[in-house]
């Protein structure tokens, strides 16, 4: 695993070196995730396409830095952190919250960048115009965990002390997530591609169509079967249709 120094050291996992000129592909988890959610991915993807697994802070080696307050700010700091590649383009991916902080990060990368992101992909995650589910972060631990495992959006750690060092994450996200708005702004140029699973019950077939809304660019929606995490069980049809959109938008 590489990362580059400074900043972007603390935030960007390379887990598997894509070719000299491979296309690089941004990866964003989902709320209470890590960057190790996408090891699968890039290993699937390398060495034709290098991904960039963001590592956002208060998880694992980051655990002691505090959560992001809001989607804006991560969003920021994603932006930042990506600054050491920023002579070449790369596509963006985000799942659940991660699509959210993604669509952010590819609108600050079109206001600073020509010809990038080459792509936003986003799955799990109705559209940012469409509003949020709220008040998920104050439920008690028992009725968290309860709603985290019946929408499959995470598999809280059953030893006591990884979930009272888990929760606090997820909460974090959560409020984050709850609270977001976007602001006013013109639509993405870049092409989007929307997966979403046809059982996920924090995103119905509409509210991720309507990811349509927000891209003047090319526009392509896929539904798989399963809910939420349908895709960490269809790893290699993740890849396929990750590796296409690359592809079709090569730079």
């Amino acid at each position: 695993m590489t990362a580059r120094s400074g900043g972007a050291a603390n935030w960007v996992r390379v887990f598997h070196p894509g070719g000299p000129s491979a296309p690089r592909l941004v990866c964003l988890p989902d709320a209470g995730e890590a960057a190790n959610a996408f090891f699968p991915l890039s290993g699937a993807l390398a060495p034709e396409v290098e991904v960039l697994a963001m590592q956002y802070p208060g998880r694992q080696d980051r655990a002691a830095e505090p959560c992001a307050r809001d989607i804006a700010e991560l969003a920021d700091q994603v932006t930042h952190a990506l600054s050491p590649w920023d002579a070449d383009p790369v596509a963006v991916y985000g799942h659940g919250m991660g699509a959210l902080v993604g669509f952010e990060v590819a609108r600050r990368l079109e206001q600073v960048l020509t010809g990038s992101p080459a792509a936003l992909i986003v799955s799990g995650c109705r559209a940012p115009s469409r509003p949020r589910e709220v008040g998920l972060h104050l439920l008690s631990d028992h009725d968290l965990v309860v709603e985290l495992s019946s929408a499959g959006e995470a598999t809280a750690p059953q030893d006591e002390v990884l979930l009272k060092a888990a929760l606090p994450v997820i909460r974090a996200d959560f409020r984050a997530f709850a609270a977001y708005r976007p602001e006013p702004s013109p639509p993405l140029r870049c092409p989007v591609t929307v997966l979403v699973g046809d059982s996920d019950p924090t995103v119905s077939i509409d509210e991720a169509r309507a990811w349509h809304e927000h891209t003047t660019g090319a526009f392509d929606f896929q539904v798989f079967p399963g809910g939420h995490s349908c895709l960490d069980a269809q790893r290699e049809e993740l890849a396929e249709a990750v590796a296409a959109v690359i592809e079709g938008n090569r730079w």
